[in-house]
């Protein structure tokens, strides 16, 4: 448990959502929580995200980050969050992104998944096609509240593990999906290669960042859902999005994402 007060868990929350609120980027909240206190960061992130849920948002899904020994080096942290997807994070069916709703936005290409069922109990890596009906190219566009993603361990925690938005591309059902490991996958701009990486870059395999989200969201009371979307995590480097910007990605035999961002 945190040992960090109650009004400073406060603090930290409004300070975020506050910079939210304003697009206006804001100082880590680490001087209120700490760097590394996780329960105090997940309390501040939870926090945030029941005020959300108050005003009328749905969870609709979790998202696995710091994943990719890349994204961690590009961060300066050293293990995986997760954080929550809500209704208004998908932007699928949309001609394009709003940029305007962004602070700071990165781009990250990564192997999504739609549960078939709940997960009450602990589950592993080879367990987990079991739970999953389809399997996704998908992008997760990363934002940050914090100013210049000045973030330690507990800053990107607090953020809602630093979510902003997310699209869905080409998919197939479970049982034709091909060894997670191994597909490759490469996000061009204009025909440019600008991200790369294959599917060990997430945690192993992306099965392994489902496995360790499951059980992690279980921890912190909160099981994993049929029909919930899940972002495994990014399987190479990020990239900072540019407004009037395309993008794509091709993950091997998975298939293809694009993300068209408003000018």
């Amino acid at each position: 448990m945190t040992s960090v007060e109650q009004t400073a868990l406060v603090a930290a929350a409004d300070r975020l959502a506050a910079a939210e609120a304003t697009k206006t980027p804001c100082a880590p909240v680490r001087d209120l929580i700490g760097s590394e206190d996780l329960d105090a960061a997940y309390r501040v992130q939870e926090r945030n995200i029941a005020a959300r849920l108050a005003a009328g948002r749905t969870v609709i899904g979790r998202k696995v980050g710091l994943t990719s020994p890349a994204v961690q080096r590009q961060l300066g942290v050293n293990q995986p969050d997760f954080g929550v997807l809500l209704d208004d994070f998908d932007c699928t069916d949309d001609a394009a992104v709003d940029f305007g709703r962004l602070l700071q936005p990165r781009i990250e290409a990564e192997v999504g998944f739609v549960l078939s069922a709940d997960i009450d109990e602990a589950i592993t890596a080879e367990q987990a096609p079991a739970y999953v009906t389809r399997v996704f190219a998908a992008f997760e566009i990363v934002d940050s509240r914090i100013a210049n993603w000045d973030i330690s361990f507990a800053d990107t925690v607090a953020d809602n593990a630093s979510s902003g938005l997310f699209v869905l591309g080409d998919s197939l059902p479970v049982s034709e999906a091909p060894d997670l490991t191994r597909v490759v996958m490469s996000m061009t701009v204009a025909g440019e290669q600008v991200s790369s990486g294959r599917g060990s870059d997430c945690l192993g395999s992306p099965w392994e960042a489902m496995a360790w989200l499951a059980n992690m969201s279980r921890t912190y009371g909160s099981p994993l859902r049929a029909g919930e979307v899940i972002l495994s995590g990014a399987l190479g480097p990020v990239v900072t999005v540019t407004a009037g910007t395309t993008y794509d990605a091709e993950i091997s035999e998975i298939g293809r994402v694009t993300a068209t961002f408003t000018a």
